[in-house]
């Protein structure tokens, strides 16, 4: 798209767009009071369900405070204000607390529901910059949220507002989970993937390889490192010497590479055209750590080893994140050099 402005100095544009986000949340920070404490002890003692409700973009900003809640222990879903003037309000029970959102108070579609929401019983928060408007009136409990400005060059667009919404939003979330001492424990139990939570939590050697490994000597020649790297269905091959100390490894991309370069020679020592001192995991590492070394080098599969440096097993990525076993019969694999 062609641009029409005049203007050239965009870092600066972007800079200034922080600064007023950052002069917002200060302000919002110096208007927290007794009704943020109120409002955190309706939520922590709420024997129902937090429900999050508002339109346009403080809706979505509501959905995503949901969603925080939701996964750190406080049973919480959105409910949009229109679908729930049109029957959704049969989700609710007198004991849910309610978080309505509105930046300027005046939002129709969610004041008109309000009555509703005090009629079940349910206790009802406001988050809004005016005090003084239709919804702090209607509400039991207002969190005042009023930034200076909109970072937008004609205040139109919501966004110092949203930005400051979001944060009020974090920081009720994370004084509930200090509040029921949240732990790592139930934070692998209630986020989605918890499996993947419990996974990462354990130790490489639960997960990795160890049995009928590819590996060979490093005497051995590349046409027989390549019968063990296509029979191993790991896409890697490593190579120990007579001790068991990983020595290099060769991978399916190893073998593109040499095709490509026209060197593929398969009478020649695996020694020569493997990739020495490569990456590996250690015996008792984090699988977490393990899949974060991974995924920054790009790497699919890693050796692992033991303090001696003697092979203990291999770990694939999706052994990690428990996609099951895989095999690459035709292979494509990352390099753990």
């Amino acid at each position: 798209m062609e641009c029409t402005s005049g203007r050239t100095d965009w870092l600066n544009l972007a800079r200034d767009v922080f600064d007023i986000e950052i002069e917002g949340l200060a302000a919002v920070k110096g208007q927290l009071d007794d009704a943020f404490v109120a409002a955190l002890t309706a939520m922590a003692e709420c024997s129902g369900r937090v429900v999050i409700s508002g339109v346009g973009k403080s809706g979505l900003v509501g959905r995503k405070i949901a969603a925080t809640l939701a996964s750190t222990g406080t049973p919480s879903f959105f409910l949009h204000p229109v679908e729930g003037a049109h029957g959704d309000m049969g989700m609710l029970r007198a004991e849910d607390v309610i978080l309505a959102l509105s930046n300027s108070g005046g939002t129709d579609e969610v004041n008109a529901i309000i009555p509703t929401f005090k009629s079940l019983g349910c206790t009802v928060i406001a988050m809004t910059s005016n005090r003084a408007s239709a919804m702090a009136e209607a509400a039991d409990i207002t969190i005042k949220v009023a930034v200076p400005k909109e970072a937008c060059p004609m205040g139109l667009a919501p966004t110092s507002s949203t930005t400051a919404q979001l944060a009020m939003g974090d920081a009720l979330a994370v004084c509930l989970m200090e509040w029921k001492s949240f732990s790592q424990d139930d934070f692998r139990k209630f986020h989605p993937g918890g499996s993947l939570g419990q996974r990462l939590a354990s130790c490489v050697d639960q997960l990795m390889h160890t049995d009928n490994l590819p590996v060979v000597a490093e005497n051995v020649s590349m046409q027989e490192a390549l019968s063990v790297l296509n029979s191993g269905g790991l896409g890697l091959v490593a190579i120990v010497d007579v001790d068991n100390i990983l020595k290099g490894v060769f991978s399916d991309g190893d073998v593109r590479r040499l095709v490509c370069a026209g060197h593929l020679d398969s009478q020649k020592s695996i020694a020569e055209v493997m990739t020495t001192a490569p990456r590996r995991a250690n015996a008792g590492e984090s699988s977490a750590h393990v899949l974060d070394v991974m995924e920054r080098n790009e790497i699919t599969v890693l050796p692992v080893v033991r303090d001696d440096d003697t092979l203990a097993g291999m770990v694939h990525l999706h052994d990690l994140l428990g996609k099951g076993a895989l095999k690459f019969s035709n292979g494509h694999s990352g390099v753990a050099g």
